[in-house]
């Protein structure tokens, strides 16, 4: 069925534009987390595939805006659009990408209709409070997980919400796992910047610190090392780090257990999220739980 999503989503695209077509042919388009989770749990909805191509367009639009911002050159490996074209291009391109999907998302029953345009304007406070938080390290627990609630898990809680009523399902359980995989999946992405190469993350290593991205790994970290090793992770901050920065920052995630510590809490937050639903002992969802946290680290 993700083969009928990606080709509703280039009808709707080709319907408003061919250029505009032709540029999101030359997006990656990723592992279709939401799509594949709207036809999991509402497989039997005649809607689930046109409400699996309006959310994925939602993200599309918000990592093409999200490229601009952190002026990136790649996306999963593949060149940005704002690298191929430029940023005023991929910025329109976004907005047409968002505003077709809201022309078609407005056929959708209220609820839907409130719960995804409320998680985009979430999302975009998320994207906002990213940028503010680059101005010197974040090291507030609380005010990182509000911001990948609201930049990532956000999304995916109304997705999860939205396909439950399509299939008539717990509405609030399928939000919680909704809230919790989305959680979980940043925290992983978190992780892997700092223990996985450029070639398997399609962009440099390390590359949040240098960005001032406020990550949980460096806020577990700073609060383990002592006064002189933090002087140490302040300098390096937003810097571009040569080999040996980086391996004095690997060492010490290790040291620390900063890495081991935010797995363990993105399987148990994966965990919560299973214990949702259990009662309808879903094995898909289950296995998109545990891809997600028992990735290769």
């Amino acid at each position: 069925m993700i083969k009928e999503v990606e080709s509703l989503m280039h009808k709707y695209i080709a319907g408003v534009d061919p250029f505009a077509l032709k540029l999101y042919e030359n997006i990656s388009c990723g592992k279709r987390l939401r799509a594949k989770l709207i036809l999991k749990i509402a497989s039997d909805s005649k809607e689930a595939v046109k409400l699996a191509a309006v959310v994925e367009m939602i993200h599309a639009a918000s990592l093409l805006h999200d490229d601009v911002i952190d002026e990136a050159v790649t996306r999963r490996g593949t060149p940005s659009i704002n690298a191929t074209h430029d940023s005023k291009t991929a910025v329109m391109l976004g907005d047409i990408l968002y505003s077709k999907a809201f022309y078609e998302l407005s056929y959708f029953s209220s609820f839907i209709v409130q719960k995804i345009s409320d998680a985009v304007t979430k999302l975009s406070v998320g994207e906002l409070l990213d940028v503010t938080y680059s101005n010197s390290l974040q090291l507030d627990e609380d005010k990182y997980f509000d911001m990948i609630y609201k930049k990532t898990a956000v999304l995916i809680e109304a997705t999860a919400s939205s396909a439950a009523l399509l299939a008539g399902k717990n509405i609030h359980a399928y939000g919680v796992y909704g809230k919790n995989l989305g959680l979980a999946f940043q925290i992983i992405d978190d992780v892997l910047d700092i223990t996985s190469d450029s070639q398997k993350l399609g962009k440099p290593a390390l590359a949040d610190f240098k960005e001032g991205k406020t990550t949980l790994p460096y806020i577990y970290l700073y609060k383990s090392l002592n006064e002189s090793d933090k002087e140490i992770l302040l300098k390096l901050y937003k810097k571009e780090l040569d080999n040996d920065e980086k391996k004095w920052i690997k060492s010490k995630m290790q040291e620390s257990g900063a890495i081991l510590k935010s797995i363990e809490l993105a399987r148990k937050l994966g965990y919560e999220a299973l214990e949702a639903i259990e009662e309808d002992k879903s094995l898909d969802l289950e296995k998109v739980i545990k891809e997600m946290i028992e990735r290769e680290f």
